[in-house]
């Protein structure tokens, strides 16, 4: 049973950071890219990031490029995603989420995965 738990939200200034922990169990971590997506209300679930699954090469939302930054530990079966300089538009559910199928290539789009974490929430104040 796959099981995604992610961790690190809360309240912060604008202009402040964050560090998000996904810590995944119950499938070879290193086997599979993991993806950040994150949902505010009203609106629909959307790309943050990806990580490839040797932590090499990472992905970006254009709205995130230079703020924040994933990377995995396969050691320790986690994934982060470092958080900075957030803005008042970044307020959201933040998910971690992994496809079904070792191997599977890096995807933006919701569909593309299988496993999904409970959501941390990041709150950012003004």
């Amino acid at each position: 049973q796959v099981q995604l738990v992610e961790s690190g939200g809360g309240l912060v200034q604008a202009g402040g950071s964050l560090r998000l922990s996904c810590a995944a169990s119950g499938l070879t971590f290193s086997n599979y890219v993991m993806g950040w997506f994150r949902q505010a209300p009203g609106k629909e679930r959307e790309f943050v990031a990806a990580i490839v699954r040797s932590g090499y090469s990472t992905y970006y939302a254009d709205s995130v490029k230079g703020r924040l930054t994933i990377s995995r530990d396969n050691a320790k079966n986690t994934v982060y995603l470092e958080m900075n300089s957030l803005k008042p538009e970044d307020p959201a559910v933040y998910y971690c989420a992994a496809p079904s199928r070792r191997g599977s290539a890096i995807s933006s789009l919701p569909a593309g995965y299988d496993y999904w974490g409970q959501g941390t929430q990041v709150t950012v104040s003004s």
